[in-house]
Order: C-alpha cells, then sequence, then structure tokens
C-alpha cells in the first residue's frame, strides 16, 4: 500500500491542471514527505464549487485495525467505505506530484527497505491527483484514496497494489457520477505514462 507521497505543486499549478477553486492558499507550502495522519491538500465539491482544503491523511481507524488511520480504501464493496462512496460530495481529489513504495526486500548494504518513487513522464503535466474519500471530523477533515491492481511499473516494486491515478480528464467523472461509473476509474494507470524516479 501506499503510505508515503509529494505535492510540491503551487496553488496556481493546481488551479491550472484542474480548474479554479475557492480556498485559495496562495502561501500554501510544499508538502515534501507526507505520512498517514500528516495534513496535505484536497479538492472536494460543495454544490458546483471546487473547494481547496487541507485535511488529514486517513480516517480513524475502527477497532480491527488497532486505531491506526485508515489510508488507502481497496474493497470498494466494505461497509466502512460505501456510505462514501454512494455521495459524490464526499469525493475528493488528491493532487501529487509523486508517490512511493517500499521495496520489498531490505537493501543488502543498508539493511533497509529503498523507496522507490513514481510519477509521470516529465514531457507530461508533472502534477495528477489520487481519487479519494472524505469525512468531516469534530476538529479536522479526514481523507484516504483508493487502491487498485497495480500496472506493470509499480507492481515490479510493489506487487499487490497501486493507487488510483487520475488524469484531469477524469476528475468531473470521480466527482459527480454515480458510484458504479466513479469506481469504473479504479483501474491501474497506465504503464507508458509513468516514469520511475530514481533519487
Amino acid at each position: 500500500m501506499c503510505n508515503l507521497y509529494s505535492m510540491t505543486a503551487t496553488v496556481d499549478e493546481i488551479r491550472r491542471v484542474f480548474g479554479s477553486f475557492e480556498g485559495d492558499r496562495t502561501n500554501m507550502p510544499a508538502f515534501g514527505d507526507i505520512y498517514p495522519a500528516k495534513p496535505a491538500p484536497v479538492l472536494r465539491t460543495e454544490g458546483a464549487t471546487l473547494k481547496l482544503e487541507v485535511m488529514e491523511w486517513g480516517f480513524p481507524g475502527p477497532a480491527a485495525a488497532k486505531g491506526r488511520p485508515v489510508t488507502n480504501v481497496r474493497n470498494l464493496a466494505s461497509p466502512f467505505w460505501r456510505s462514501a462512496l454512494e455521495k459524490p460530495e464526499r469525493r475528493c481529489i488528491v493532487p501529487v506530484s509523486r508517490f512511493c513504495e517500499w521495496t520489498a526486500e531490505p537493501d543488502p548494504e543498508t539493511k533497509r527497505k529503498r523507496k522507490v518513487w513514481f510519477g509521470l513522464h516529465e514531457h507530461d503535466e508533472p502534477l495528477f491527483a489520487f481519487a479519494g474519500i472524505w469525512r468531516p471530523g469534530d476538529e479536522r477533515s479526514y481523507f484516504a484514496f483508493l487502491t487498485c491492481e497495480p500496472n506493470q511499473s509499480v507492481g515490479a516494486v510493489h506487487p499487490k497494489a497501486m493507487p488510483v491515478m487520475l488524469r484531469p480528464a477524469d476528475v468531473p467523472t470521480w466527482l459527480s457520477s454515480e458510484r458504479v461509473t466513479a469506481c469504473e476509474l479504479a483501474v491501474p494507470f497506465s504503464d507508458a505514462e509513468m516514469r520511475r524516479i530514481e533519487t
């Protein structure tokens, strides 16, 4: 599962890719390493308006999760996610510059698993989005994002799943369609449009 990503685009870049929105944060900082339970920017709809907000990554976990935040949505039929998926107003998109998967085996020298980053090709728009859902809380709002079967690029590192990545043209479908149509976007992203980012 993905438990690390970054979002380093400016507010102007987010607007250019995903359209105009309310909640303009001209001084929003870059979010270099975003881990579960950390804040991150999210775009959601309120009526016909797109709004930019900062939410905490991970729904408060059920007892079965021993209190850990639930960050990834894999089973779209699960009752835990069904109510949010049914309501377009509870769906969101999570702007992303790149995301990380960890190698299955530790590095022979460091004895630690290595980070492998993925993003779009340099000649493409570097900013994309995860398909997410959100929920309000007493003091803050929370979000999680969908995962699906991995493509070959991600599967070579993490064979179980990858985040559901959206192109800008997919965003209206995700944010406004009925559940079945929206969930049809939960498919592996094209290998041809991705690159492995060596750091």
